[in-house]
């Protein structure tokens, strides 16, 4: 008796979750051609705000990984690591930026989605 519930509630949450993911995956499949214009130009243009806002404050990156670690994993690798992180990933979201900012017009990847998480410098990870 004990198995049969069991099973009745494992096929409940297999079914559950199947449509709620069918949900979550109702925006990715997105294409210009299926689009309409003003979705497309509001892509476009969040895909160049963000690439320029990325482009222009990716610097920003360097105090911020020096912080983080400092928090994380104290001020002995906040001071070692985190400069060399800030100089990775400031460099990584200013070369992002300029990407985005370049190709906005293309959809890709996914319909104008960004490059990495978090979009923004000042957005929490």
């Amino acid at each position: 008796m004990n198995v049969k519930r069991l099973c009745c509630v494992a096929m409940l949450c297999i079914v559950l979750g199947a449509f709620s993911g069918a949900t979550a995956w109702a925006g990715a499949f997105d294409a210009p051609e299926t689009s309409s214009p003003q979705k497309v130009v509001d892509g476009m243009a969040n895909k160049a705000a963000r690439g320029l806002a990325n482009l222009t404050t990716g610097w920003i990156e360097f105090p911020k990984q020096i912080y983080q670690t400092y928090n994380q994993q104290g001020g002995t690798k906040g001071a070692l690591v985190g400069p060399i992180k800030g100089i990775g990933m400031a460099l990584v979201r200013t070369a992002a930026g300029l990407g985005e900012l370049v190709t906005f017009f293309v959809a890709y990847p996914g319909f104008y989605e960004p490059y990495f998480e978090p979009e923004f410098v000042w957005e929490k990870e």
